[in-house]
């Protein structure tokens, strides 16, 4: 069966690459997309949010109660391979003084339910999670349930992110419009001392904006960065980049534009110059 799976990947990737077959073959990959089978893909290259908008079928995007149903179920649980460098550079941060944060796209919580079973929080910690209405109004019923005190939603970014001590993205950052962190600083007047992002789409080609089925009947668009752009502006505002890591458990592969390709995301840590 796996050997089966294999050949027929093979046999996709080059049907798309031959001039014949490619148009007939990006037809099919499009058609899927649209379908319950397409969760989790990727299609199309655009200029904008507003293009990739414009070529979707109306939806909530991420606004949407149903979406959150596994980031409640299993990602408060537990954490994943790609979460142990944000967990290292995080608890550093705590231990040096660090007692606010901002969770950029962090859903109902679930980077403070699953750390907080592997080390120490601040006991004044302020852990600020900006999210869709939909979205932080199930993370608001959940933190009352479980009594997590130290969590609050918001859907005002720049004035929760003002005074934060960090600001964590962790795969979420690519999905807002205004999705860098460089324009988000600048436009909030914030200088967190630390900035932690994860599963970020970097490569080494020029930025572009595509688009994802994430389940539901819903979809999005998506940022895909320039690596030495996307650094280089954070860069910049005074920080320095102390740490990277790669997620291969995050790909990209676009049907019609292989070299738009990303084998794994990426993480990065900065911290501010004092």
């Amino acid at each position: 069966m796996t050997m089966n799976v294999l050949t027929m990947g093979r046999q996709l990737r080059h049907a798309l690459a031959d001039p014949i077959a490619r148009p007939a073959m990006l037809h099919l990959k499009r058609r899927q997309f649209f379908t319950p089978q397409g969760f989790g893909a990727c299609f199309g290259v655009f200029e904008s949010f507003d293009a990739a908008r414009a070529w979707l079928p109306p939806s909530a995007e991420f606004d949407h109660a149903a979406l959150a149903q596994e980031y409640v179920q299993v990602r408060t649980q537990r954490i994943f391979a790609y979460d142990y460098p944000v967990m290292w550079w995080l608890e550093r941060a705590f231990r040096n003084g660090a007692a606010s944060l901002l969770d950029i796209g962090g859903s109902v919580g679930v980077h403070y339910y699953a750390y907080r079973r592997y080390f120490e929080m601040p006991d004044n910690l302020a852990w600020h999670v900006a999210e869709v209405p939909a979205i932080a109004s199930i993370g608001r019923d959940l933190a009352a349930t479980n009594h997590a005190t130290a969590l609050h939603f918001t859907e005002d970014m720049a004035q929760s992110g003002r005074d934060a001590d960090v600001w964590l993205s962790a795969g979420a950052l690519q999905y807002l419009e205004a999705g860098r962190i460089d324009h988000l600083l600048q436009q909030s007047g914030a200088r967190p001392r630390h900035i932690l992002l994860n599963k970020l789409p970097l490569y080494a080609g020029p930025d572009f904006v595509t688009t994802q089925n994430i389940g539901d009947h819903c979809y999005a668009p998506v940022h895909i960065y320039n690596r030495l752009r996307f650094v280089r502006g954070i860069e910049a505002l005074g920080y320095a980049l102390e740490d990277q890591w790669l997620t291969p458990e995050r790909s990209l592969h676009l049907p019609g534009h292989p070299e738009r390709a990303i084998p794994a995301f990426t993480g990065l840590y900065f911290s501010r110059l004092e």
